[in-house]
């Protein structure tokens, strides 16, 4: 057995061992779950990918799964051992898999079914879906969510974004969805093969603002009816289902959409970045859906931990840069020695090692709070300022260091200029 499946083996039985009852009798998960993990990590297996029916699952839930705050006392920066070897299997993923084929994704304008199906392996949903329902969530897990975020992106930034989308609708129907919606929706995500899901939040307005949306929704009957356009939707074509804004009664709303209904149509829509997640427009007319939760359904925190999800994206994306143009400046020469020791150099190289920094401590304190269940609005919104800004920067700054080469495809930094742009607009897409 080589390498990689030997990865897609270990993988493939721990998705198996979450769902099993057996180990909590014995009292022997946690061990187990290591053992597994650290057998894993040296490679990863391509699977299959079948289309679905959703349908109410057999297993009956004595209420809504809603995943408790994890106890934390002050901001910690120190990882456990579940999270060290979490993303010691993900930067592998990164390095091995996504930067190879991220040159080739974004001048095709296709998300490979390649990486999809090798991304499928790494079980990343389960980190999503309650224990009741065949997932291994057993509290909220933002921070894990935006190491796994920083890390994919660090191997390139959009198909990092299209291989979390679906994980993202999976946290957002943990988080808020009524007892029927989980029953009937999350038990897919924990399948071997997990549906394709996206969301559909930004509008081609000027200025466009979350909380004003011209998509308007409608009640009829015992659900709704949408109406309206949606643009930059990542893995449109391909998804199964939808998680959609709209506005209901002058309030902005999400709203469940599933593939294939009727009045449910795609544009083209190619985008300056994020070409591999195959964006697309969302042309909804009379569309039928039901809305996302019930009463404790806070549309801030959607928005707010989607922006942390973009942030998470560059600061991965931002450490790639960093360690591409130090690599670079320092072997580059120059009128006899490196460009590095040149001060215009390496002071802009020190800034951007000092910003990337600063956006990485700014999202974990913001994802800290969330999962503890404290307020974090402020924290998030500073984060999504920070990160929109000094991520178009590490990325104009990385072109500028590689000179004539930045501005070729050569090297892989007009690529993620242009991706790391997508920051200060989009609004979701992620959901951590």
């Amino acid at each position: 057995m080589n390498a990689n499946e030997m990865q897609g083996f270990g993988l493939n039985m721990l998705n198996r061992f979450a769902s099993s009852h057996w180990p909590d009798t014995l009292k022997v998960r946690k061990s187990f779950e290591k053992l597994l993990y650290t057998g894993s990590r040296t490679g990863f297996q391509l699977a299959g990918a079948v289309a679905r029916q959703f349908s109410k699952s057999s297993t009956k839930l004595d209420a809504t799964q809603r995943l408790p705050a994890a106890a934390k006392g002050l901001f910690d920066l120190g990882l456990s051992d579940e999270q060290q070897m979490m993303r010691d299997t993900l930067q592998r993923f990164a390095r091995d898999v996504l930067r190879p084929a991220a040159h080739a994704a974004d001048h095709d304008a296709v998300f490979p079914a390649a990486i999809r199906t090798q991304a499928l392996e790494l079980g990343l949903n389960f980190y999503a879906v309650p224990e009741a329902l065949g997932g291994m969530a057993a509290e909220q897990s933002v921070v894990s969510n935006v190491l796994m975020a920083e890390d994919l992106a660090y191997g390139d930034f959009t198909l990092a974004a299209s291989i979390l989308a679906p994980m993202g609708v999976a946290n957002a129907l943990t988080r808020w969805g009524t007892q029927a919606q989980q029953e009937k929706y999350l038990p897919a995500f924990a399948e071997e093969i997990p549906p394709a899901a996206t969301f559909a939040l930004s509008e081609a307005t000027p200025a466009f603002n979350p909380l004003q949306l011209k998509t308007t929704a409608r009640s009829e009957g015992s659900g709704y009816v949408l109406n309206g356009e949606k643009t930059l939707v990542l893995i449109a074509r391909a998804a199964e289902l939808f998680l959609v804004a709209a506005q209901l009664d002058g309030k902005a709303a999400v709203f469940i959409v599933e593939g294939g209904s009727p009045g449910l149509s795609f544009l083209e829509d190619p985008a300056m970045g994020l070409k591999a997640a195959e964006t697309m427009k969302l042309r909804l007319e009379n569309v039928r859906a039901e809305k996302l939760g019930d009463a404790d359904f806070d549309y801030q925190a959607f928005l707010d931990l989607g922006a942390l999800g973009w942030c998470a994206l560059a600061v991965g994306t931002c450490q790639s840069v960093l360690d591409y143009v130090a690599t670079y400046a320092n072997d580059r020469i120059a009128f006899g020695e490196p460009i590095s020791h040149r001060q215009s150099v390496a002071f802009m190289i020190a800034d951007m090692a000092i910003e990337t920094d600063a956006m990485r401590i700014m999202v974990w304190r913001a994802a800290a709070l969330a999962e503890a269940g404290k307020p974090f609005h402020r924290e998030a919104y500073l984060a999504r300022l920070l990160c929109g800004e000094k991520a178009m920067k590490t990325g104009n700054d990385g072109v500028q260091i590689l000179g004539g080469h930045g501005f070729t495809k050569e090297h892989p930094a007009e690529r993620w200029y242009r991706d790391l742009r997508s920051v200060a607009v989009m609004h979701s897409g992620l959901h951590v």
